[in-house]
């Protein structure tokens, strides 16, 4: 499901080529103690991902050797989990070896933002799609044996709809549920675009002053030259359920009212502006639900606001493009994971995952328009991932990267795609691929296509948050979002996105990096607050120039250790 904004977007002369629960308490842990605890050395530049079951989170530094500089070391607070809806108070401060631990002081987090209409719409979605490979498997596993050994009568050629023709079709029509018939509209509407590759339909009943034919045209060359080969070489090949040969884009005004003009005005601006419904893709949906093959569901243009938000077709024809890109990821990855790679596909991907990729399907479209100069495309494209971005880095602590469902906060889809783009970074460009091309999902999918298990590569991109672009430091390679310094098919967050936005407008920017750790001295670090799956608190930890040896203790608080559910780790860098 695609959420919009309705906020305008700065230029933003972004990239180089431009000059996007549970909570629980684990068991009492000991104090720190000279014998307990891990002495810690690094160089600059060093790091150490540090689990506290190891040494019962009690973590020395050594005395700042130097009698002119200071030292300075990076500490992130952070859940490594890989299992979603994981949650645990924590306690990072300084202790006295042998001692009690200190009172604590509580770190000042703000609260979670509440979902929108879109995120409550997406998070039914991602529910819908976990219960419908569910039950297409139950019902792959069911059938005779042997009947998928059995050679299939020859497929008859692809037959896509005939330009002009009129069809009905089933759209849910409730944002908080579509499990019963009620919960949905029959809409009939007309092909007005037949291409290579996507047939576009619009609803008959859609309000006036909509797209002209020209507009529609012009969106099925887009699809058929740009969106499907991409997203197609990108993520996997689509299925062709309804043995139709096409992919049909259906705009419906069925979609615009999921987002009722108040809850749009409520919530900022925030509208859904599309989105692929799993049950389209499950044979054995019921025929209330389904429409039995690849479909995705997008706004249509209202410049008088009929039906909730006012769309003028103008804002329609640039925000489509984004819109079936995004979905149309959507439908790669849930037809490969559960109608291609049939060999034990059970699941759907989890959701943060397939919003991360979904995002940077968004980018990668932006890309192209930027390399043909359009500014205002790319803007248009790329403008909500960075301010989703932008949100997150904001309060890291406030939100989890690892959920199962969208929840439809900025932040949290800020997390998923930052993770996706250093996921790309690091491990190339065929990766989004492998991802979506498995049975696998979620972190076990990461651990799998990467390499690396799940809690290196998560605890590396909390520290590459702060380290990437760090002027006058020298990044590690593996913690950076740009593993080539040449690299322009990435980002430069500190350096250009974030400072060039607040520049242009420091109202709605006011930070010139919204990452803004604490800063304590070594010998006074005393916070708290809340791990939450995959994300991560910072704090800045300075010794002054020959200042003694400190002792830090991280824990659930008082003498409780941290659960091992919520795979703490404290990673530690020292910056200089």
């Amino acid at each position: 499901m695609k959420p919009r904004i309705a906020t305008r977007i700065v230029s933003l002369a972004l990239v180089a080529t431009a000059a996007c629960s549970k909570d629980s308490t684990g068991p009492a842990a000991p104090t720190c103690s000279a014998a307990l605890a891990s002495p810690l050395t690094l160089a600059i530049g060093a790091y150490a991902l540090i689990d506290p079951a190891s040494d019962g989170g009690c973590v020395t530094f050594p005395a700042n050797a130097s009698t002119t500089d200071s030292a300075e070391y990076l500490l992130v607070a952070q859940s490594a989990t890989g299992d979603t809806g994981q949650a645990s108070p924590f306690a990072l401060r300084t202790a006295t070896l042998g001692a009690a631990p200190m009172l604590l002081a509580q770190l000042q987090e703000p609260p979670a933002a509440a979902p929108t209409p879109a995120g409550r719409f997406d998070a039914l979605l991602r529910r819908l799609g976990s219960e419908h490979a569910a039950r297409a498997a139950a019902a792959r596993s069911s059938a005779l044996p042997g009947a998928a050994l059995r050679s299939p009568s020859p497929a008859p050629a692809p037959a896509p709809p005939v330009l002009g023709s009129l069809r009905q079709f089933t759209v849910c029509a409730n944002e908080t549920s579509c499990g019963a018939a009620a919960d949905f509209k029959t809409v009939g509407a007309r092909v007005l675009a037949v291409g290579a590759h996507v047939a576009i339909y619009v609803d008959t009943l859609a309000p006036a002053g909509g797209l002209n034919s020209a507009d529609i045209d012009t969106l099925r060359q887009v699809f058929d030259t740009l969106l499907y080969p991409l997203d197609s070489a990108t993520f996997g090949a689509v299925s062709d359920l309804d043995a139709n040969g096409v992919v049909i884009a259906l705009m419906t005004p069925v979609v615009n009212s999921l987002t009722t003009k108040a809850a749009c005005t409520a919530s900022g601006g925030a509208y859904i502006a599309g989105f692929f419904f799993p049950a389209d893709l499950d044979p054995s949906a019921p025929a209330f639900q389904t429409n039995g093959g690849e479909i995705f569901y997008s706004i249509v243009a209202d410049p008088n606001g009929t039906l909730s938000c006012a769309h003028s077709a103008t804002a329609i024809k640039t925000g489509t493009l984004g819109t079936f890109a995004h979905e149309f990821q959507h439908m790669i990855n849930y037809a490969q994971h559960t109608l291609i790679q049939i060999q034990g596909g059970t699941v759907s991907e989890e959701g943060w995952l397939d919003e991360g990729l979904s995002q940077y399907a968004e980018e990668l479209t932006a890309r192209r328009y930027l390399q043909a100069g359009d500014m205002a495309t790319w803007d248009q494209l790329v403008g909500n991932d960075v301010v989703d971005a932008y949100q997150y880095l904001t309060a890291t602590g406030a939100s989890p990267l690892l959920i199962e469902f969208d929840q439809g906060t900025q932040a949290e889809r800020g997390a998923s795609w930052l993770f996706t783009r250093y996921l790309v970074d690091q491990y190339g460009a065929a990766l989004p691929g492998r991802l979506v091309q498995t049975t696998l999902a979620g972190a076990a999918n990461v651990a799998a296509q990467t390499g690396h298990g799940f809690d290196t590569t998560v605890t590396r991109w909390a520290l590459a948050n702060w380290v990437s672009d760090l002027p006058g430091f020298v990044t590690p390679p593996e913690l950076s979002y740009v593993s080539n310094v040449q690299d322009t098919t990435s980002w430069h967050f500190r350096t250009r996105t974030f400072a060039s936005l607040h520049q242009q407008d420091p109202n709605t920017f006011p930070f010139a990096y919204p990452l803004v750790p604490t800063v304590r001295a070594g010998s006074t670090v005393n916070l708290s607050g809340t791990l939450r799956s995959g994300s991560g608190v910072y704090v800045r930890a300075l010794q002054a120039p020959g200042a003694p040896a400190f002792t830090l203790l991280f824990n659930s608080g008082g003498n409780s250790a941290l659960p091992a559910a919520v795979g703490p780790r404290l990673n530690v860098i020292r910056i200089r």
